[in-house]
């Protein structure tokens, strides 16, 4: 036996959970080892993750008569009705107001959608994390990829829609890749740090919700952020969700370059966000199921 081991083994005796507890900080110290080193990337998981997505969207579209049209129809019906609002009522409409508008809620639309499907993921599932030694952020990944594949589904629809309408492709569209991806790291830190804290204060989904419409309201996409004072518009773009919902319509619309600076600064915090979610899930591993108990 070695030196101290004896000791070792009798404090793991006196409190078990104590092997399991890190005092360090929640993030990972070697970020690329700790990615690629999680159990999600198994290839078990990994196709279970797959199937699972497979068959939750198949039984979601299989609920209803229009199917997978839903899909589609929701950013339209939304859209015909802020259009009426704003762009008939209140004769707040621009120039090419409905591409305008129509890009604006399919990009919010994903973020909003993701957050709200993916916050509850590993409370909803409490019997299989309860019966299975499983990764709990299997649950919102899953969650996630369903609302990416809805929302590639739409996005192919709107570019159709663009190039229908008068907004060809472009040299620009480069940069579509760089967005989508900024915006899907933003989504998963959002979505996994709120579903690794639901299961301990379930309130958190209402103050989600609420934070959800007021960012709605102040992301630009319904209104021209140029129409806001030029004093306010460098707090204004603070928000991560104005700047990309901006950053698509420069691309999309305008065949312009976005501003890659701040994307840089959300592109980076987001995968800091990331890594910060995944390391609490991680350290949280064993108290869900204590959480979780009805």
């Amino acid at each position: 036996m070695r030196p101290g081991e004896s000791s070792r083994r009798s404090r793991i005796c006196e409190h078990p959970d104590s092997i399991r507890r890190d005092k360090g900080p929640p993030w990972p110290r070697k970020p690329v080892s700790f990615v690629l080193n999680l159990r999600i990337f198994r290839p078990e998981y990994l196709e279970l993750i797959i199937v699972k997505v497979f068959m939750n969207l198949k039984s979601e579209a299989s609920r209803t008569y229009l199917s997978f049209l839903w899909w589609i129809l929701e950013p339209v019906m939304t859209m015909s009705v802020f259009y009426v609002v704003f762009g008939v009522l209140l004769n707040r409409r621009t120039d090419d107001f409905i591409a305008f508008l129509l890009v604006g809620l399919v990009i919010w639309q994903w973020f909003s959608n993701t957050i709200s499907h993916g916050m509850s993921a590993i409370q909803h599932n409490s019997r299989l994390i309860l019966s299975v030694d499983i990764p709990k952020e299997i649950f919102p990944v899953i969650e996630i990829l369903m609302d990416v594949v809805k929302f590639g589904l739409v996005l192919i629809l709107l570019l159709g829609f663009l190039w229908l309408f008068g907004f060809p492709v472009n040299p620009q569209y480069l940069a579509l890749p760089a967005l989508l991806g900024i915006q899907f790291m933003l989504i998963c830190a959002i979505t996994l740090l709120i579903a690794a804290t639901v299961p301990f204060f379930p309130d958190v989904k209402f103050l989600v919700t609420v934070l959800l419409q007021l960012t709605f309201f102040l992301s630009g996409i319904f209104y021209d952020p140029s129409s806001i004072p030029i004093e306010y518009q460098p707090y204004f773009f603070m928000n991560p969700m104005a700047l990309l919902i901006e950053s698509y319509r420069l691309v999309l619309l305008e065949a312009q370059s976005p501003d890659w600076a701040r994307l840089a600064i959300v592109a980076g915090a987001s995968f800091f966000g990331v890594l910060v979610s995944l390391g609490l899930l991680k350290k949280l591993h064993y108290a869900y199921p204590r959480v979780l108990q009805p």
